[in-house]
């Protein structure tokens, strides 16, 4: 029992160490894969398909569109950009200098009116910038003939200086209209010149076409991006001319009301 414990013994160390040598090897194999495995998905990861740099930089790409697109249409687009531009920077300029503090200006000339009468009153709107003041000042140029003078006054001055506001924005419009007008006037020249290369050909082929669908589709973006962001530029020029004529509104009717009361006593 002893030698057949002994041998049995030595049978199971022999199989403990056959497995431990095959789970050695087999290990080293599987440490082997995953290494290499582990290699190949590094490599892979460290190859990112968003980062690709262009070759072409981007002020030539969109030289390289514009003249794609027609240098005579395309001219005419950029050129009503930049008027439209123009134009829009001067009235959001001219309206942020027309912006004044109303309550702080109705409080002024209710102090001056108090403290020096008309004269004092007039110096006042007359060394503060905006349409208020000026409404003011027409108005406190006929405070002699009576409050509902005055009223009738400050009227037609206010509809003076709502005009003034929305000088330029006609032409604004214009070039909103005229860019996707262009645009679209050089698409149809695209595709006419389509139709010309398809009869020249004989065949109708995408090699053929593709020249003046390109001309078609660059000038028709380029004309819709000008009148975008000229609509922008023309709405946010718009709120704040309804910003200040609210304003007008407001400070027109305190004024009435300081007047009446100076008037009064």
């Amino acid at each position: 029992m002893k030698k057949i414990s002994m041998f049995l013994a030595a049978l199971a160390l022999l199989a403990f160490s056959a497995s431990y040598a095959s789970a050695q090897e087999e290990e080293v194999v599987d440490d082997a894969t995953i290494e290499a495995e582990d290699a190949r998905f590094v490599d892979e990861s460290e190859i990112n398909p968003f980062d690709v740099k262009s070759e072409v930089p981007l002020h030539q790409a969109l030289k390289t569109k514009f003249i794609e697109g027609g240098a005579g249409f395309m001219s005419l687009i950029i050129i009503c950009l930049i008027i439209g531009l123009a134009l829009s920077i001067e009235r959001i300029l001219y309206l942020s200098f027309s912006k004044v503090n109303v309550k702080e200006l109705v409080a002024k000339v209710e102090e001056a009116l108090a403290q020096g009468g008309i004269d004092a009153a007039k110096d006042v709107c007359r060394n503060t910038r905006g349409p208020v003041a000026k409404i003011f000042y027409d108005g406190l140029d006929r405070v002699d003939q009576g409050v509902d003078v005055v009223e009738k006054n400050i009227v037609s001055s206010g509809s003076v200086q709502m005009t003034q506001l929305e000088n330029g924005l006609s032409w604004i419009s214009l070039f909103i209209a005229l860019a996707p007008s262009l645009g679209f006037l050089g698409t149809v020249i695209g595709m006419i010149q389509a139709f010309d290369a398809i009869q020249a050909a004989g065949d109708i082929s995408p090699n053929v076409v593709a020249g003046g669908m390109k001309v078609a589709l660059i000038t028709t973006v380029g004309g819709l991006i000008v009148a975008m962001i000229l609509q922008v530029f023309y709405n946010y020029i718009l709120a704040k001319i309804d910003s200040i004529t609210i304003d007008m509104e407001e400070a027109s009717i305190d004024f009435i009301d300081v007047l009446s009361a100076y008037k009064a006593k």
